[in-house]
Parts: C-alpha cells; structure tokens; sequence
C-alpha cells in the first residue's frame, strides 16, 4: 500500500473550495422531492433518489436522513423501494413522497406507476414503527388509485382538530380526508375548487389538458403540493409557471377553500426544470427545503436537496431568493466524544452510503483525496486525548486523518489500517493541540489507487 500525499491534500483543498459555493446539504446520492417532518428536536428529511446515471427521471427507492442542527445530516438508509409495494411497476418511477408520525407509527404516502394502471401514477402508503423502519405496505394496493394521470406528489398533513388530509396532484389537485387509522380515505376524493381561478392560483397560462389532449388556459398550479397550516390559515406551497417551475403558495381560512393566490415565493431552480419542497419550524426558526440540479454532476434528472432560512411576514410568505444553501449558524452542536455515525455529515466529496434498509449504515466508495466535514462540533473545555474510528470493512486500507477548521498543517490525529487488520483503531491526539470550544471538523481519507475501506464511525474522548 502507497500513501499520496501533498496531491491528495492540494486535491482535498480545491474540493472543498469548490463546496462553498454549491448547495447540496447532502453529498452522497441525489435527493430530489425533499419532505422535511420535524419531531421532537429532529429534523427528519424523506426524500426521492435520482439515479448517479439518469438521463430521465430514474428512481428506484426512496432515503431518509435526519439531523438536530440543521447543519450535519445522518443517512438513515433507504428503507422503502418499488419493491415495498406490490402494485407498483418495479425498479422504476418511485417519485415524489411526504411522511408523518401518528400514535407512535410512521406513514409514508409515496406514488407509483401502478401496473394495473398502466402510465399512470397511484397514490400509495408504507407504515413503520419507526421513521426508519422496516416499513410495509398495509394495504397490499393502492390507497388512492388513479382515476386521471397526474396521481402523483401526496402531501399529508393533520390539522388543529386531529383530521388528516391528504393533497397530491400534477396538472389537477385533488384531496381527500384520511381515516383515523391513516390508510384508508374517510370521505371522498374532491378536486380543490379554483384551480382555473387566477385570483386562486395565479396568472393563467397556456398548457396542456392531459384529458383531452389539447391546449387550455390554466392557472400557474402545476404540481408537488405542500399543505399546512399556521394559525387559522391554511397554506399550499406548489411547483409553478410550468417548465421550468418555479414555487408559489395560495392560503385558505377552510381546508375546503375558496383559496386566494399568495405569489412567487422562490424563482426557478438553478440547473433544473422542476421544483419541489417544503418548510418546517424548528427552534423558532423557519426552513424552506426544495431542490436544485447544482451538485456535482448534478441536472434536471440529477437534482439535490437545498435549504434556505425564511422569516415569516405576518402571515404571508416572503419571497426567499437562492443561496449557497449553507446556513450561517446551525440549531445546536454536535458532540464529538460521543459515537458519530461516520454518515453524518455537513459536506464530503467522493463519497457515498450503503444502499440498504434497517439502522446500521457506514460510508462507503472511501477514496484517495475524498473528504468529509462536520460543522459546529462543540469539544467544551474538555481536551482530546484519543480519537478512535471504527471500519465497517478493510479493503486496500489507508489512514483517516482528523483536522480542525481547516485542511493543511498538522492533523489533530491520524488513523491507519492496513488490509486485513483491525476494524476498531484507537489512536492518541497529536501533541499541542488546544480543542477547546466549537470548532468545523475534517475527515481526509488518504491511500493507494484502489478503494480504501468503509467506515461505520468514530469518536473522540
């Protein structure tokens, strides 16, 4: 085994230049449609999966992720897929989602080509007792079956009363009310009233009525509906204006409208044609998710999740224009001498996740240069004496090598394995380093030509 050093240090260096100035607040895979549920003090993120190859959409699964600071997110695997659900057309088409927690159990309404629906999308739901699962398909078919195309992109949400509702629709909005049991409707299916109304949805516009195949005037609504409420209005934040899409909202004081046109909230997405997203509250400050096509190798069938940080104007949403995605200051620390899953992460370049359902995951596809970086890790006033990382598995082997604030210098420690040796290394601090206080860490990842090894996690004491 050879070590590279000064290039794969000059190499890591540039990448992580190059990361300010792009939005991805995930790395590892492409995650489009991202539905952010905040429980407790965790923000988990459902998201889509575009493939690292598409040329149209190709989504086979959907991920999960979580964080508690707004700043460093753990992949929490990829706990449903086509194949979850029996109905769907499998390996393929697993597009938009949203999740929610009830009574201790977890519903991710999700839509899917269904096979006895051929081209067109269904409304489906997988259940869990956790937001990571495992997850089933109750139902064994669909919860909302098509009865027009554009059965796509659910958006549930439980109003002030305990009702649920779910809202979806692509070129039609519909919704229904959920039973208690959240897997089946409790009334009927019923289009939102207004949709061809400007002062409902915006200016109208020239496009294209998938039931009779011809040209109609219609309102900007185009699809991936977000429902809420704050106070006593209700808001729908929606992909609009047609390709390329922009974000839009409507309110309401009743779920059943009549809705009144609120405007553009976010313009068109950089690098992508659509748009798609939604806001949470956590800690007393707002966050607007949506997705872009500018990660690396990034585009309209390869887009990534973004955020940006939002103020609210009384009860109208602001106008939130695009940034590098990268807040200034997160909701809280992260705390290095406890385990950290080595899938959390602020920023990474080269890297990527298992691919698999269930709680234990590591980083995989660890190469020469490839790198890693956590934010706001708070050490106190308490001093390192060792770091110690545990692989998932060795494979050419190399070192992982720990830095504070910035790449170069001395490294606060550095970690070696060889191939067949041990998974568990425990290495001392390097001498003379002050850790006191909050400090952004890095994981260099340092070797030969091939792939280095996997890594389950790591912890300083």
């Amino acid at each position: 085994m050879t070590l590279r050093h000064p290039l794969a240090l000059l190499a890591a260096a540039a990448a992580i230049g190059c990361a300010y100035a792009s939005d991805p607040i995930i790395s590892t895979s492409f995650t489009p449609d991202p539905a952010p549920y905040v429980h407790g003090d965790t923000v988990y993120l459902f998201t889509g999966h575009d493939e690292d190859d598409a040329q149209y959409f190709k989504m086979k699964d959907w991920q999960l992720f979580s964080s508690t600071d707004m700043l460093n997110w753990t992949y929490r695997g990829t706990p449903i897929s086509t194949a979850t659900f029996s109905w769907a057309k499998q390996g393929d088409n697993a597009w938009a989602a949203q999740a929610v927690e009830r009574n201790g159990k977890w519903y991710w309404y999700i839509c899917a080509e269904d096979t006895a629906r051929p081209g067109m999308h269904s409304i489906g739901v997988a259940v869990a007792p956790a937001p990571d699962g495992p997850y089933t398909d109750p139902l064994g078919k669909p919860l909302a079956p098509a009865t027009a195309l554009g059965f796509i992109d659910p958006s549930v949400f439980i109003d002030n009363d305990g009702q649920a509702w779910l809202f979806w629709g692509n070129n039609g909005l519909w919704y229904a009310p959920l039973a208690d049991d959240m897997i089946s409707l409790a009334g009927e299916v019923r289009e939102v009233a207004g949709l061809n109304n400007p002062e409902s949805f915006g200016p109208l516009r020239e496009k294209r009525d998938y039931a009779t195949n011809t040209m109609m005037m219609k309102t900007g609504y185009e699809e991936g509906p977000w429902v809420f409420r704050r106070g006593d209005i209700y808001y729908i934040v929606y992909a609009a204006g047609g390709v390329p899409e922009h974000m839009a909202y409507s309110y309401s004081r009743d779920i059943h409208g009549p809705w009144t046109y609120g405007g553009r909230i976010i313009d068109e997405s950089p690098a992508s044609f659509t748009i798609h997203g939604g806001s949470v509250e956590l800690k007393g400050r707002h966050f607007m998710f949506y997705h872009n096509g500018r990660g690396a190798n990034g585009g309209g069938f390869r887009r990534s999740t973004t955020v940006e940080e939002f103020k609210w104007n009384g009860d109208s949403l602001p106008f939130i224009p695009h940034t590098t995605g990268e807040l200034s200051k997160g909701t809280g620390t992260l705390n290095p001498f406890e385990r950290v899953e080595a899938e959390t992460m602020a920023a990474s370049y080269g890297l990527k996740t298992d691919r698999r359902p269930g709680k234990d995951h590591y980083i995989t596809s660890v190469h020469n240069g490839d790198w890693l970086r956590l934010r706001e890790v708070e050490f106190g006033e308490r001093t390192p004496e060792s770091v110690s990382v545990v692989f998932e598995s060795i494979k050419d082997g190399g070192c992982v090598e720990f830095y504070l604030d910035h790449l170069g210098g001395k490294p606060l420690a550095r970690v070696e394995v060889e191939a067949g040796g041990k998974l568990h290394v425990n290495v001392p601090v390097a001498d003379g380093f002050d850790a006191r206080g909050t400090h952004d860490v890095y994981m260099l990842f340092r070797g030969g030509d091939s792939e280095l090894f996997n890594i389950d996690y790591w912890q300083i004491h």
